[in-house]
């Protein structure tokens, strides 16, 4: 049941004794007060969809979200301290990572993004074509020029050059880390073997740069190189982008419609675990490097004004907020996440009682 058709249930004695009132967010549902501030920090993966939210939901409420892009990993070590309301990551925490928290936290999926091989390759006038075995291949330092047969191989009649590739990625925690080796990991035994999927991993080769960020600048300015990035980022900074094959055996571009179709694909598997990765679907038109980003959020809130504040963002973000997704080249939620998150919305309390209850 949309929560928008809920009422927020007022659960502190002292917004009453303080006077602070509740504006409207919309018919049915009520924001935390015109002067309450939320605090976030995270990926940076989602940042430029983030940023609009963030924007609009100010202008709407009063309520400013002031959010910091400094990784996954920062974000997660943040909510750990309890020195944000919320933080932000493209890596959904393990069992393992979840009994290290303090206090039980959710999950809240906001949107779908691919990353993409972004590439410093101006001699190129058609998109570069990458198999899994090469990009796991560039990134062992098993490949390294850009007329190696391997490559030529999944580019026929393509010129290309006799430079060496300079591999770029991740030198920070980064849930985009983490999309991009779970699908190596997902697609070639030795770098599952080697090296792994996690936020942050001991690379064979390449340089880092923080950030998405960091890792666009990088490849923008060198020649040669290749780094792992948000589509948003490559858009942004217009460096082409590689088409890579998907377990059909497609190359696929990286677009909304394959981001999309790699979201929808996994739709059986989200709606069990919204923490399931969406990489290497087998969706035939799916983007294989592709993944959900997330809210972690404390199931218990401490302060009422902030928890009721952050439940309807995170209300207003999974409905209205998906309308411009596509505008920052970012998938919709597929309805049944959309379900999943609605469900945990009202798992929210604060002082273990609901923070949202039905009419």
């Amino acid at each position: 049941m949309n929560i928008r058709r809920k009422t927020l249930h007022l659960m502190a004695l002292g917004l009453a004794a303080a006077g602070l009132m509740l504006g409207a967010l919309g018919p049915a549902v009520q924001a935390g007060p015109a002067t309450t501030t939320l605090t976030g920090a995270g990926a940076t993966f989602p940042y430029p969809i983030y940023s609009k939210w963030f924007d609009m939901y100010h202008q709407k409420t009063g309520i400013e979200i002031n959010y910091q892009s400094i990784g996954s990993g920062g974000g997660i070590q943040q909510v750990k301290a309890g020195t944000v309301d919320f933080g932000a990551s493209d890596a959904a925490l393990s069992d393992a990572r979840l009994k290290e928290m303090p206090r039980r936290v959710l999950h809240f999926p906001t949107v779908a993004g691919a990353v993409v091989m972004a590439y410093n390759l101006p001699s190129l006038k058609q998109p570069l074509r990458l198999t899994s075995d090469v990009i796991a291949g560039i990134y062992m330092g098993q490949i390294t020029t850009w007329n190696d047969k391997r490559v030529a191989a999944a580019n026929p009649g393509v010129a290309l050059p006799a430079a060496p590739i300079l591999p770029v990625h991740r030198s920070d925690g980064s849930g985009t880390t983490n999309i991009f080796t779970t699908y190596l990991s997902a697609v070639s035994g030795p770098w599952k073997e080697m090296v792994g999927a996690n936020t942050s991993v001991s690379w064979p080769v390449g340089i880092g740069g923080k950030g998405n960020e960091g890792v666009s600048g990088l490849v923008r300015q060198t020649q040669g190189s290749i780094g792992y990035i948000e589509l948003a980022y490559a858009k942004q900074n217009r460096l082409p982008v590689a088409h890579v094959r998907n377990k059909s055996g497609s190359f696929v571009e990286p677009t909304l419609a394959s981001t999309t179709a790699a979201a929808e694909g996994a739709s059986p598997l989200l709606a069990k675990d919204v923490r399931t990765p969406i990489v290497n679907s087998s969706a035939p038109t799916a983007y294989p490097i592709c993944g959900l980003t997330f809210l972690l959020v404390y199931q218990d809130q401490k302060d009422p004004a902030k928890g009721h504040a952050l439940a309807t963002f995170i209300d207003w973000a999974i409905h209205e907020g998906q309308d411009v997704a596509a505008s920052l080249d970012y998938a919709r939620l597929p309805e049944a996440v959309v379900k999943v998150n609605e469900m945990t919305l009202r798992k929210l309390t604060v002082a273990g009682k609901p923070l949202l209850a039905d009419r």
